[in-house]
């Protein structure tokens, strides 16, 4: 028998090990020695272990030693650990047979990749408890980001990747007889996102850690995510995701990290006054952890999830053993299903309730966590006024917006502060990102189910409320009350709430001085012109003042009746709390995620509160990460890139992506840009046919949308834009339409939410189209349209790469940023689109003459909806041609007139086409005319490619991450050491 063995310099404050270690084969005995030893002070001041296992000299390589450290050095260069190709084969072998999910027999690719994870995992240990043991021992300020998704995409190439081990572990694979790639796509999505707001999530957790700052993500883990698309004859079906069938490699269930979560019951007051929340549903959030390493960095942050379940002894044995089954175990399976599904359908009362006990669980949790690890790194004296000072904490959206009320619960409650103390305290602790503009994003909960699920948080909203109608009526007075009233009916968190006593007592009184004080004027100049009738006239006569003059020096007062009137709530009218005017009044930092977003998020959306406190408001435009979207899906580009611009400092710097436009004319980088981009198309292809089984030719351009599916997102625009091409197509000879067109392959992906039936009907028609023009043998490889189900990011990574041109064709203004464009824009595909979202940077990034524009600006919408209103919007005769050939059938027997209809109209629910595909069609299909002139020269076509990939340095994740960190998180980068 002979040892393998793994070296690692342990400091005092690191709690965790892994173990690279050779694998016996099977049933052999295995021998763990550990040898402490004591080197001297000028090697380290800690302790050094040296791990062996004995393992069977015929599997096995012995591991080289240890690297000599140079005197004076402390530690191991994280180089001189890191493992050859032999090491790695050695511990994926261990953890197929010692770490056993996978019968014994064989290794197969799905037992390979788990034990490949989980090899990989042990790698991340090391530098995971390192980075959290610094943190804890240097007690640095710390960001947490809250967020109800994370779309995380596979983890074991971007892990493998972010450790600079691919090369390593795509050898060790190799002996071992499997193809790194094979393995990887093992790996099924992690089920815990949606769109672009998890994917954004995921992007800065892997910027954090790359650059270094103190922080940690919080979210929740879905049992089955959102649903696995089907494409089927009836359009999308739902499926439950079974991600966490086989398990999960890379979290780490903390059984002794765990909390209370409370629903229901009430709010009793003690003898001294104190608030106390009691009764109700008590369940506990688990956590589970997920490492997120960084790029040529120790640092590896944490992705924390959460759990639900209940304590052991809420199981009913009694009624188990009775046969009431179905109540012995009531209260397990609520709490379970808390985090069964992300975005539960909330149209019941069931499903809203559902939603609410998730962002609470989220919320409450978190900041229990958060809590709890400010008092252990303050010790023995815990002085709150610091908590902000070591405190950041991000709101993704308004889904977290409850941990504003519960911070100040357990402040107050638990803690024993004052209000005061505890409002101010939060409001220097939590900041909002902004992520939408559509009113019903902007989330609103019925007071009654609040009251009802958390009746303290209710009274503590109350009291936020209160001390903003103050300041609202500090701001604008209490002369003038439809002005008064139209400011909180617009700025309340509290929507159609009756004022607070102390509130309306203050306006009664403020009126009756008014009447008093009005009562006083009119006697002084009834006593002044009594005055002047016994004086002599003066010479020159003074001008009388006017009935508007006396009128206006006289306070307008209202009878207190009518005030009280005044503000009454409307008795047929939701009594409502909006959870984003909550977020903007308690949170410190208020920022958009484009530059067009952050305007109109001022000038629309929170226009009242921006007037109101200016220095809230900032832009932070979204960006992606470019190890994931170029470095480790486009390989090929990537190798381009670092070729032409000296060095692989662009994953990192994408400033250097900017020095490519030097050489965007160079016939050289030109050819080697082609055959990169036909090598990925040349996947697509494959892809698809695996996919869907469409069959498409790499020759034809490569078409893109893929994103959530959304009428504002305007699918609908593009398969609109596509039947119009076709029908002309079908018009024309074989001759003249191969003169007119240039090949097409159309990819579409996306989800429509289970409940919108809109969207689903979109995700139909363009089935049904594709499924048409698919099997046409007049058109053959002239126009392909295919619908990928199931998009997620490992399809985007696939996609992106070998797109040429990218749909980002959203109504102008309903956008808020868009990452995905960024995206396509890295790998060199060039966007059509509308001035909205982050269109508009990049746009002026990458060069008017280097993208597509088309469409209504943002402020023509309004215009144009009124005009619409009106009924003075006359319709593009082709346009109504397009609606007129779907109406014939061509497309099958489903019946598209509601589809059709939402188009037609020009008021009412559901029609006047509200986002603008009518008007903005002509142009589309004119700027569609353009695409394909431009991609006929393919010289210049690749120069634009170029372009759009050295215009993109500036939306890196990066960069963001920086600017929150410097503008909002007041934090800085931790190198450890």
């Amino acid at each position: 028998m002979e040892a393998s063995a793994l070296w690692i310099s342990h400091s005092s404050s690191v709690s965790g090990i892994a173990l690279l270690s050779a694998c016996s084969g099977r049933n052999k005995l295995w021998k763990w020695q550990f040898s402490f030893k004591n080197p001297s002070p000028s090697v380290h001041s800690g302790r050094r272990f040296l791990v062996k296992n004995v393992a069977s000299r015929k599997q096995t390589k012995k591991l080289e030693d240890p690297p000599v450290l140079e005197e004076g050095k402390k530690g191991v260069a994280l180089d001189a650990l890191r493992p050859d190709s032999a090491s790695i084969a050695s511990s994926i072998k261990y953890h197929a047979e010692f770490t056993p999910l996978f019968s014994p027999e064989l290794f197969e690719l799905p037992k390979a990749y788990y034990a490949t994870a989980e090899s990989v995992r042990d790698m991340l240990i090391i530098n995971w408890n390192t980075t959290y043991d610094y943190y804890e021992k240097m007690n640095v300020k710390q960001a947490y980001y809250l967020s109800m998704e994370y779309l995380q995409g596979r983890a074991l190439l971007n892990a493998i990747g972010n450790l600079e081990l691919t090369g390593a572990y795509a050898e060790a694979l190799k002996k071992l007889g499997h193809n790194l790639e094979d393995v990887a796509g093992q790996e099924p999505d992690a089920a815990l996102g949606n769109g672009g707001l998890g994917r954004l999530a995921s992007c800065f957790l892997d910027s954090m850690a790359t650059l270094n700052y103190p922080a940690w993500g919080y979210g929740l883990r879905y049992r089955y995510g959102l649903f696995k698309q089907l494409i089927t004859k009836d359009g999308q079906e739902e499926v439950a995701e079974n991600w966490l069938e086989m398990g999960n490699p890379w979290e780490i269930v903390r059984n002794d990290m765990s909390y209370p979560v409370k629903f229901y019951g009430e709010v009793i007051e003690g003898p001294d006054g104190r608030k106390e929340w009691v009764g109700g549903e008590d369940i506990i959030a688990v956590a589970y952890d997920v490492p997120i390493p960084g790029y040529k960095t120790k640092t590896t942050i944490n992705l924390r999830l959460w759990s639900t379940k209940v304590a052991a002894d809420v199981f009913d044995l009694h009624a188990f053993n009775a046969g009431e089954h179905a109540k012995a175990y009531e209260a397990m399976k609520r709490a379970e299903k808390i985090c069964y599904i992300l975005y539960p359908g909330d149209e019941s009362y069931e499903g809203k309730t559902l939603r609410l006990k998730q962002q609470y669980t989220l919320c409450s949790a978190s900041l229990q966590d958060i809590i709890a690890r400010f008092e252990r790194r303050s010790g023995e004296s815990v002085s709150w006024e610091k908590f902000p000072e070591k405190v950041a904490v991000q709101m993704n959206d308004t889904h977290p917006t409850l941990c504003i009320p519960e911070l100040i619960r357990i402040l107050i409650d638990v803690k024993g502060l004052s209000w005061k103390e505890a409002w101010d305290i939060t409001r220097r602790t939590v900041a909002y990102t902004n992520h939408t503009v559509l009113p019903e994003a902007l989330e609103k909960w019925s007071l009654s189910l609040l009251q009802e699920l958390l009746p303290r948080h209710v009274e503590i909203i109350r009291m936020i409320d209160e001390e903003l109608i103050n300041t609202i009526i500090q701001e604008h007075g209490t002369e003038d009350l439809e002005l008064l009233k139209e400011k909180l009916k617009q700025m309340r968190i509290l929507d159609n709430i009756e004022l607070p006593s102390a509130v309306l007592d203050s306006l009664v009184k403020s009126q009756e001085r008014l009447i008093d004080n009005a009562v006083e004027v009119e006697e002084e100049e009834e006593a002044a012109e009594s005055d002047e009738v016994t004086k002599p006239a003066d010479k020159e006569e003074a001008e009388e003042p006017s009935e508007e003059d006396k009128e206006a020096k006289v306070p307008k007062a209202e009878d207190p009746e009518k005030v009280k009137s005044t503000f009454e709530p409307e008795p047929n009218q939701p009594q409502l709390v909006r959870m984003a005017n909550l977020c903007v009044v308690a949170g410190h930092a208020v920022n958009g995620v484009a530059e067009i977003h952050s305007d109109i998020v001022k000038k629309e959306v929170f226009n009242d509160f921006y007037k109101l406190w200016p220095e809230k408001f900032q832009n932070k435009t979204n960006g992606v990460t470019p190890r994931r979207w170029i470095g480790f899906c486009n390989p090929e580009l990537s190798r381009i890139i670092t070729k032409w611009t000296g060095s692989e400092d662009w994953l990192i710097n994408t400033e250097k992506l900017a020095e490519l436009r030097k050489f965007a004319d160079n016939e050289e980088l030109q050819s080697e840009w082609r055959e990169a981009k036909m090598n990925n198309k040349k996947k697509i292809v494959s892809f698809l046919k695996e996919k869907t089984g469409y069959v498409v030719s790499p020759d034809a351009m490569f078409d893109v949308q893929i994103k959530r599916i959304h009428e504002y997102k305007r699918q609908l625009l593009n398969i609109m834009g596509i039947i119009y091409r076709y029908k002309k197509m079908k018009e024309m000879s074989a001759e003249e339409r191969k003169a007119k067109f240039v090949p097409r392959v159309c990819i579409f992906g996306g989800k429509a939410f289970a409940t919108y039936v809109q969207a689903k009907r979109i995700v139909k028609f363009i089935a049904d189209v594709g499924a048409t023009i698919n099997h046409d043998p007049d058109i053959g490889d002239l126009l392909k349209v295919v619908f990928v189900p199931d998009y997620n990011v490992s399809v985007a990574e696939v996609l992106i790469p070998g797109s040429e041109l990218s749909q980002h064709i959203s109504t102008a203004g309903m956008e808020a940023s868009g990452t995905s464009n960024m995206k396509f824009a890295m790998n060199g595909c060039i966007l059509i689109g509308t001035l909205d979202g982050a269109n508009v940077e990049i746009r002026e990034e990458v060069g008017e003459n280097n993208f597509f524009l088309f469409g209504a600006r943002a402020d023509e919408i309004a215009g144009l909806r009124k005009e619409r209103a009106e009924g003075k919007f006359v319709p593009d005769p082709r346009f109504e041609e397009v609606k007129a050939f779907v109406r014939t059938g061509v497309f099958g027997p489903y019946n598209y007139d509601e589809l059709m209809g939402s188009l037609e109209g020009n008021e009412g629910y559901g029609r006047a086409d509200y986002f603008l595909v009518g008007k903005d069609f002509p142009s589309y299909i004119e700027c569609q005319d353009k695409v394909d002139e431009a991609y006929r020269d393919q010289r210049n076509w690749t120069k634009m490619s170029i372009l759009n990939t050295a215009g993109s340095f500036k939306f890196s994740s990066d960069r963001t991450i920086h600017q929150y960190a410097r503008d909002i998180w007041m934090i800085e980068p931790v190198v450890l050491p």
